[in-house]
């Protein structure tokens, strides 16, 4: 059974294929045309939206529930935007499996209870989740320094967005904002300017903290877990004023990264990243600090 989940667990595998999933009323949401996709081995999305419209309006002839118990939730289309999407949960899932007529329908029915379990695991212990995302970093050769330094940023990212949630922002669009007052500050870029630095694709998936060298780790960071302490200590209420905050917390790590360049001699902002070319193997090397 191939499993991997991704970084921001919004994705997780079966049998190499995509399945995108949602955190909702305490369990997990997959969405039903990536299902689809998969029992009827069809790789066209439309194709299988298609199937889905067609099966979910005999469902609803039948006088099923099964349609009316679905949520539409905010998933990441291929384009990359967040759109709604149809839903449903384990249970839901399960009986959408059993009107499909499909080889996979049994090793899909194992892998959502592995999944399920898997879940209900990381919410007891939640040492399980950071074990398995350090597992992840390792299979793609990251150095373990570095990986150790990317979970912490995890969690001081994860300390920041609900500090930010506590002082009312609720707006990706207003998240993206605020995030890049800090990385201006601290780096003299926002994340946008930072992935063209490192020359990371505009329409690529991969994450630029993915691509820091240790040091632009622990200044962004630094950046991240200054603004949270300020926030916690002043609650501002405005959006604002959180943007103030926001570049006060940035300033900090910036002139600390300006104070080690002077140090070192060199900058700290790295055009490395830890992307595969054509003209090198891009590992471990490519992102020490030398």
């Amino acid at each position: 059974m191939n499993q991997q989940i991704e970084h921001n667990d919004k994705i997780i595998l079966f049998q190499s294929r995509q399945i995108r999933r949602a955190w909702h009323q305490n369990e997990w949401w997959f969405s039903i045309v990536d299902i689809v996709s998969v029992l009827t081995d069809q790789t066209d999305s439309l194709k299988a939206r298609k199937y889905w419209n067609k099966l979910s309006q005999r469902l609803r002839d039948e006088g099923s529930q099964l349609v009316t118990n679905c949520h539409q939730l905010k998933l990441k289309a291929p384009d990359g935007k967040m759109r709604k999407t149809d839903c449903g949960n384990t249970e839901g899932i399960l009986r959408i499996i059993q009107s499909i007529p499909s080889s996979k329908a049994e090793p899909f029915k194992r892998w959502l209870a592995k999944v399920g379990y898997e879940r209900i695991q990381e919410i007891e212990n939640p040492e399980l989740t950071q074990e398995r995302m350090k597992a992840l970093y390792e299979q793609k050769g990251y150095p373990k320094d570095w990986i150790d330094k990317r979970l912490r940023g995890m969690a001081v990212r994860q300390n920041l967005t609900d500090e930010w949630k506590e002082r009312g922002i609720e707006n990706q669009k207003d998240f993206a904002i605020l995030t890049a007052e800090i990385s201006k500050a601290t780096f003299g870029m926002t994340p946008g300017e930072y992935k063209n630095y490192k020359n990371i694709p505009t329409k690529s998936k991969a994450n630029l903290r993915d691509n820091m060298t240790d040091l632009e780790l622990i200044f962004t960071m630094l950046g991240e877990k200054v603004t949270t302490e300020i926030s916690e200590q002043e609650k501002p209420n405005t959006f604002t004023d959180n943007k103030k905050v926001a570049r006060r917390g940035g300033t900090v790590a910036g002139n600390a990264r300006q104070d080690t360049e002077k140090e070192l001699g060199r900058s700290i902002v790295s055009e490395k990243n830890y992307l595969p070319d054509s003209s090198s193997e891009l590992g471990k090397d490519k992102l020490e600090d030398k």
